[in-house]
C-alpha cells in the first residue's frame, strides 16, 4: 500500500504544474468573421447612399417645380394706395403707373426663390424657365421706367429729367447675369427706392420736379416701344413651328416670307417663358395706365380699344397646366402653346395699333 501510494504521489506530482508556468495554446485559431455580415454592411451603407441622393434629387425638383411658379396678378389700384399711404380716392395721375412698376420689381427680387437669372447654384443655376420669365419682366420695366424719365415726367423735350427715375433706369439697366460685387439684386434694389422716391414726392407734391404728365402724346410714344416688342416676341414665337406662312400671318411679315430661322427645339421653351413675363409685367402696366390716363382715353374714344388689350393680355397670362411646353403642329394631337401665346399677343398689338390711332387722331 507504501508503494502504490507513492506511485500514485509521484503520479498526480509530475501532473501538477507551477502557478503562472501555464502552457501556451499554439493550436491556430478560426476566422469568426462572417462574410455575410460584410455584404449586409456594405449594402446597408450603399442604401443609405441612394437614400440621400433620391432625396436631394427630390428636394432640388420640388423646390425647382415651386420656384418656377408665374408670381399672382395684383390689383394696381389698391397697390398705388398702399405704397402712396393713401386711399385709393386720392391719388394723383401717376401714381397707379409707378406703383405698378415698383410692385413688378419687388416680384422679381421677392417672389419664391428670389432672382433666379443670375444664380451659380442648384437649383437656380439648373432652371431656365422661370429665369427666362424674370428676363421678360425685366425687359417690360426697363422700357416703362425710360418712358417715365424721358415722357412721363417731362412736360417738354426741353425740360429737366427728374434724379430719382435717372437713378432708376441707370439701376435697372444693370447687366442681368450679375452675381457678386455688386449683384443685379443690389441694384435693381436700389432702383426699386429710386422709384419709391419718386412715387412719395409724386404723391406729397412738395418736389416741382416730380410730375406725371398724363399726355396723348406720352402715352403714343410709350405704346410705340409695346408695339415693337410684341411684334418681336409673336415672331419669335410662330418660329417655333418654322412655317413661314404661319408666322407672316400672326407678324404681319410682307411677302409671306419668315423674318427668323425656325427656333431650335431646346430654346422654345425659354422663348415661350420669356414671351409670358413680358405679358405679365406689361398686363399690370396697362392696367395702371387705364386708371392714370382714363381721361385721356375717354377724351380719345380709345376706352374700348384699352380693355381689349387688357383681355388680351389677361388670356396670355392664364395658368399654364401643362408642366412642359408642347410643341404640336397646327390640328393634331398635341397643342402647340407657342402658337396660342403668338395669337394672343398678335390681337393684343392689332389693338395697341388701333390705340395709338385713336390717340393722335381721335
Amino acid at each position: 500500500m507504501t508503494s502504490n501510494s507513492l506511485n500514485g504521489q509521484n503520479g498526480s506530482g509530475q501532473n501538477d504544474r507551477p502557478a503562472g508556468d501555464e502552457a501556451v495554446d499554439t493550436a491556430p485559431v478560426a476566422d469568426t468573421t462572417d462574410p455575410g455580415r460584410i455584404d449586409e454592411k456594405g449594402s446597408s451603407r450603399l442604401g443609405l447612399l441612394f437614400a440621400t441622393a433620391a432625396f436631394a434629387v427630390f428636394v432640388v425638383v420640388g423646390l425647382g417645380i415651386w420656384w418656377s411658379l408665374q408670381p399672382e396678378k395684383f390689383d394696381v389700384e389698391q397697390n398705388a394706395a398702399e405704397l402712396a399711404g393713401v386711399e385709393a380716392s386720392e391719388l394723383v395721375p401717376g401714381t397707379a403707373t409707378v406703383g405698378a412698376a415698383i410692385r413688378v420689381a419687388s416680384s422679381l427680387l421677392d417672389k419664391p426663390g428670389g432672382y433666379l437669372h443670375n444664380d451659380v447654384l442648384p437649383p437656380g443655376v439648373l432652371m431656365d424657365n422661370m429665369p427666362s420669365w424674370e428676363y421678360g419682366a425685366l425687359t417690360e420695366l426697363r422700357d416703362s421706367v425710360r418712358s417715365m424719365r424721358n415722357d412721363f415726367s417731362r412736360s417738354q423735350t426741353q425740360s429737366l429729367e427728374n434724379e430719382n427715375l435717372k437713378q432708376a433706369d441707370s439701376q435697372f439697366n444693370f447687366n442681368a447675369d450679375a452675381w457678386f460685387l455688386p449683384s443685379a439684386e443690389e441694384e435693381y434694389g436700389r432702383g426699386i427706392r429710386a422709384l419709391e422716391d419718386y412715387l412719395t414726392a409724386l404723391q406729397s407734391g412738395t418736389d416741382a420736379s416730380a410730375r406725371f404728365y398724363t399726355r396723348a402724346d406720352n402715352l403714343n410714344a410709350y405704346l410705340q416701344v409695346v408695339e415693337k416688342r410684341l411684334g418681336s416676341y409673336g415672331q419669335r414665337l410662330t418660329a417655333s413651328v418654322g412655317d413661314a406662312e404661319l408666322t407672316a400671318a400672326l407678324t404681319n411679315a410682307s411677302g409671306g416670307q419668315a423674318l427668323v430661322d425656325r427656333t431650335p427645339w431646346y430654346e422654345i421653351d425659354n422663348v415661350f417663358f420669356e414671351a409670358r413675363g413680358y405679358s405679365w409685367a406689361l398686363l399690370h402696366m396697362m392696367q395702371a395706365l387705364a386708371i392714370d390716363f382714363q381721361d385721356v382715353l375717354a377724351t380719345k374714344n380709345a376706352e374700348v380699344s384699352m380693355q381689349q388689350i387688357i383681355r388680351d393680355l389677361e388670356q396670355a397670362t392664364i395658368r399654364k397646366w401643362s408642366p412642359m411646353v408642347l410643341n404640336g403642329h397646327g390640328f393634331g394631337v398635341l397643342a402647340n402653346h407657342s402658337l396660342v401665346l403668338a395669337s394672343y399677343i398678335a390681337r393684343t398689338n392689332a389693338a395697341v395699333l388701333d390705340l395709338r390711332n385713336l390717340l393722335q387722331r381721335g
